[in-house]
């Protein structure tokens, strides 16, 4: 069965929430930069906005226009969006974003979608462990990229296309491995990583240089993932408890991996960056959102060196995201007929550069089709 989902309000949570913020111990800062982490004063105008400033009955208001959904896959509590487009000969789009971000990510992106031509009918699943959706109680107990092909059908969707951004990549391109037929096209903005046969044609300059940023990457930006794949509990507590502890680890990020030139309020207004800080923690979901990591990486099987995805696969390379795969690497993987690296846009594309991602993924669905 599938109903329609409000947010809910709890206004003892809130209150709570607000006097936890204002007895904040903070921590003591050698630099007022960035060099370490976190700079203490972005940090301290989140604070003080989302304390003093921010009105979460009204945001969730705001939120609660969007058609929100629910039901339960196999036993797993699913919260979802579902744009439909009203138009015939709408193409059904599922539609997934990254760590550490929402479903508010995609407000800009989802009219875009639903207009012009061709029109999408666009589906937006929360993973398990993060917002609103169940959280997971045993490890590795639920794998989205089985999951969500059940729910396009349940939707009344046979073939769709698929995309993702970050980990919305990654269980997108397990979907076209696992689920190949019920696939229009494929859209990755992060290339997934499987072992490169002995037999293989040899690495290619570009392929050498990328897996050459990928270590330095690795070294000087994947703490948080060394972490959370392999201690995630240890930081979850700390999190869980400390609003300015989930918005220190969770700003950082966004500040990093946006295209903002440093400056992530050009591009986040505060009110959308807290909306999404409230969903994890009035969710109490930051804790299992980080777990996800760990099932990645030490439980979920891994690629196997003669996997290939078939689907018609368009890859689009943001400037400021993590890494940018050549095309040469994305091809030992993907049936790519679109490899496009675009002028802007970083981690979350939805939101930084709507109109260019909406385009992309139009054009690989028109090739599909």
């Amino acid at each position: 069965m599938i109903t329609p989902f409000q947010i809910p309000y709890d206004a003892d949570q809130t209150a709570d929430l607000r006097s936890r913020l204002a007895r904040t111990r903070w921590a003591d800062a050698v630099t007022d930069d960035w060099t370490m982490g976190t700079e203490r004063g972005v940090l301290n105008q989140f604070i003080d906005f989302w304390r003093d400033g921010y009105d979460w009955a009204q945001r969730r208001d705001r939120l609660n226009q969007l058609p929100h959904f629910w039901t339960t896959v196999d036993g797993h509590g699913i919260h979802f969006l579902h744009f439909r487009s009203g138009q015939s000969g709408s193409i059904p789009l599922l539609l997934m974003n990254g760590w550490p971000s929402s479903f508010v990510e995609f407000q800009r992106i989802a009219p875009l979608l639903t207009q012009g031509t061709p029109a999408f009918d666009v589906v937006i699943p929360t993973m398990p462990g993060f917002g609103y959706s169940d959280r997971p109680t045993r490890p590795y107990e639920a794998e989205p990229s089985d999951l969500y092909p059940k729910l396009m059908t349940m939707l009344g969707y046979g073939r769709f296309v698929v995309a993702g951004t970050d980990i919305g990549s990654g269980l997108a391109t397990r979907i076209a491995l696992r689920h190949a037929a019920r696939l229009l096209a494929l859209h990755v903005s992060a290339v997934a990583l499987k072992p490169i046969p002995e037999d293989a044609s040899p690495l290619s300059k570009a392929e050498i240089d990328y897996d050459e940023r990928l270590q330095l990457w690795s070294r000087e930006e994947g703490g948080y993932q060394a972490i959370q794949s392999s201690r995630p509990q240890t930081l979850a507590f700390g999190l869980a408890d400390s609003p300015v502890g989930l918005a220190s680890w969770i700003v950082e990020k966004f500040r990093a991996w946006t295209d903002c030139d440093g400056d992530i309020l050009s591009v986040w207004p505060l009110e959308a960056l807290t909306d999404t800080l409230t969903i994890y923690w009035m969710t109490n979901t930051i804790g299992s959102s980080v777990r996800y990591y760990y099932d990645a990486a030490r439980l979920r099987p891994p690629l196997r060196a003669d996997d290939f995805v078939h689907v018609p696969t368009a890859v689009a390379m943001w400037p400021h995201d993590l890494t940018l795969a050549p095309r040469e690497r994305a091809e030992r993987l993907y049936n790519v007929r679109s490899y496009t690296v675009f002028p802007r846009g970083g981690h979350f594309p939805a939101w930084e550069t709507p109109e260019l991602y909406a385009d992309d993924l139009r054009k690989i669905a028109l090739a599909a089709i």
